[in-house]
Formats: structure tokens, sequence, C-alpha cells
């Protein structure tokens, strides 16, 4: 990567903070994949049922989607520097606690802890990421993107296996404090120094006033919503038809690799496109083709549908981000609306593991949730439609009230 590419001082300074964005994304993800092939070993420790278990995703989904929101206002207090500090501080912490959690209000309540360690870095990482590197914004967030899918491919491999060795499905996901403190230190060493925040910015308002952020903030949070239930459920739905907990966590562990893989890729290929949506399009294509799979066949090629689930959910993660930052040329704003776009996305997101659950209770099983999916699959590839390149700028221009404001000097 070029110095006209990054603003970082010299190529050695620009590696070590890839290497860092890399090692904080793989920390964002592990404790939500570890829990399903544990799920069977937590529930009956716990006491928690479905519903409750779901709890373990929803709540980081949730405040995923909820601190989003106030990523802004916390990078303006705090700094972006600071505020992923501070996350991956609270990211070891709650992993830490998980040893003593003997109660499901406990790991509950170290969910949330890692959730709300997961939201801050979310909030801010991307701001960053166009800041430092102006001219390679696709492919740096491509990494970002691969390495927190090889997150959950880490947390679902070595969580089973952790808890096998040491009879002990605690230490099974307590073991995720240790990537957190290496990234912590990385991190310090490498996060450039924050910048003071520019005045005349764009209010919360201002964006929510304009129907493309909605757009956005819908199929983001569809598409995330079908990664949380495949995370929360996947290994349970085949623990259900046989397999061991270890067969179950190499299974999901596919599926992440895979959404790493095409998380990297899939930004690298369209990168040279102004029109992402053809690559969107794959995305959701693949996705489709997993989730009816699940739903009809889930027995014919159980790796396959997870890898094509994989590549449709981890690909179009990394794509829907990429877009959201496209629609503005300012990194400041477009930060924000990446936040506010992560925020609602992760609000939605949040709702589909329980909502499963319930259908899995209702039915006896869960083909109803793969085709609950499956029917929101359509509707985001209907929705992209809409979300040309050539409409950017008029989506997101400021209305005659905001453009008075601003020239105003208010916010």
């Amino acid at each position: 990567m070029t110095r006209a590419g990054t603003r970082a001082g010299n190529p050695a300074s620009a590696g070590l903070l890839l290497a860092a964005i890399a090692l904080v994304a793989l920390n964002l993800r592990p404790f939500i994949a570890g829990i399903g092939p544990l799920a069977a070993d937590i529930g009956a420790h716990t006491g928690l049922d479905l519903k409750r278990m779901s709890l373990l995703t929803l709540v980081p989904m949730l405040l995923m989607g909820l601190v989003a929101f106030a990523g802004p206002a916390v990078q303006a207090r705090l700094g972006g520097r600071r505020a992923v500090l501070l996350a991956l501080a609270l990211l070891a912490a709650g992993s830490s606690l998980r040893l003593w959690a003997s109660a499901g209000w406990q790991l509950i309540g170290t969910a949330a802890m890692l959730g709300l360690g997961a939201a801050v870095v979310q909030a801010v990482l991307p701001g960053i990421i166009k800041r430092q590197f102006p001219r390679h914004v696709g492919v740096v967030m491509g990494l970002y993107s691969s390495m927190l899918m090889a997150g959950g491919a880490l947390g679902a491999q070595l969580s089973p296996l952790a808890a096998a060795a040491s009879g002990d499905w605690r230490i099974g996901l307590a073991w995720m404090a240790v990537p957190a403190l290496l990234a912590l230190a990385l991190a310090a060493r490498s996060l450039p120094p924050d910048e003071a925040v520019r005045s005349g910015r764009m209010a919360a308002a201002t964006y929510l006033a304009r129907p493309r952020v909605w757009l956005l903030m819908a199929c983001f949070g569809l598409v995330n919503g079908g990664y949380s239930s495949v995370v929360a459920w996947l290994a349970p739905f085949y623990q259900e038809r046989g397999w061991s907990a270890a067969a179950s966590g190499s299974l999901l562990a596919a599926l992440t690799v895979c959404q790493a893989a095409a998380a990297l890729l899939l930004p690298v290929l369209a990168r040279k496109h102004e029109d992402r949506r053809p690559w969107l399009w794959l995305t959701l294509v693949l996705q489709a083709a997993g989730f009816a799979a699940l739903a009809w066949r889930p027995d014919a090629a159980p790796i396959a549908w997870a890898m094509l689930l994989g590549a449709g959910l981890g690909g179009c993660f990394a794509l829907s981000l990429i877009v959201a930052l496209d629609h503005l040329p300012d990194p400041l704003r477009a930060g924000v609306l990446s936040s506010y776009v992560q925020g609602g996305g992760f609000l939605i997101a949040a709702a589909p593991p329980w909502i499963v659950a319930a259908l899995r209770e209702a039915t006896g099983g869960f083909r109803d949730g793969w085709l609950l999916h499956l029917a929101c699959v359509a509707v985001v590839a209907a929705l992209y439609l809409r979300a040309a390149p050539s409409s950017y700028a008029r989506a997101m221009a400021a209305p005659r009230a905001d453009a008075a404001r601003a020239g105003s000097g208010g916010s």
C-alpha cells in the first residue's frame, strides 16, 4: 500500500496499523459464535431454555445497534483511539468473568459486556479506516470484515475443543480474553492519535430524515439477522440431527471461514466497480441457496450448505458497509453514516435468533426459521434496486433547512 493511499507516516507504520485492525476485528465475533456448539452444556448447567439462550446472541446484537447510534458522540467525547482501547479492555474483562459464571443471568450479563465492547469498536473503526486509508477503503474494509468473520470461525472451532480438553464449558468461553488482550496491546501501539472533531457536521436527525439511510439500515439488518440466527442455531440444528458438539462446531467454523474469505475477496473484486450491487446480488443468491437447502435438504451436503451461506453472508456484510461508506466522500460524515446504518441494522438483527427459537418451540423444527430468512434475502435483493451509485449524491443531499443551519454554523 503506497504512502499516497494512506495517511500513516511510513509503510512500516501502515503495516502495523493494518495488523492492529485485523487483530481487533478478530475479537468481535468469537463470543457469539462460541455459544452454539456449547448450547447443550450451557443449558444443562445454567437452566437456560432455547428462548433465554437466544439472549446470549440477542443482547450483544441489541447493544451493537444502540451503541452504533451513539458512535459519533462517543468518538467526539473520547476519540476513536481511546474508544477502541476501552472497548478491547471490556472484551477482555467480559470473557474473563465467564470463568465464574454459574447462573444464566450471569452469562447474559457478560454477553452484555462483550456486546458493548464489540459495539463501540464497530461504531468507530470504519471511520478510522476511511480517514487513514482514503484510497483503499474497500480493500481495508474487506480485511476488517474478513477478520471479523474469521473470529467467528475461531470461536466456533476452539470453544468446544477448549471445553472438551478442560472438562469445563466456562473455559470454552473464557479463553477469548487472551486475543482481546493481545489486540489491546497492538492497538495501543499503532492506532493514530485522535483528531479534533470538526464543527458543522450533520446532526443525527438530518441523517435519519433521509429515506436512503433507512433503506441501508434495513438491508444491513435483514442480512445480519440471517447471520445471528445461523451462528446461534446452526450447531444446535445439526446436534438435533445426531451431530456431536465438536462436529457441529466444525461445521459452523467452515461457514465462518467462508464468510471471512468472501468478506476479503469480494471487496477486492469489486474495488474497480462504482456499482457494487451486482456483487451484492451474487451474495444474496448464495444466501438464498443456503437457506433453501437447510429448509428442504439439510442432510444432503451440510458442509456445502454451510459454505454457501458463509460466502453469501460474509461477502454481503463487507459490501454493505462499503456501499454505506461510498454514499459520502467526507470520511467523518461517512463514518457517522456507517455508525447509523450499523445501529439500525443490528437492532433489526437482534430479533431473529429469538424468533427462530420461538418458531422452533411452536413447530418442533427449524425449517420455518430458515424459510423466514429466505424471504428476508428476497426483500434485500429488491431494496438494493434503489441504491444505484448515480443516486448517492441526491439521496444524501442536505434539505434546504439543513443547508441553512450548516450555513449559520449549526450542527
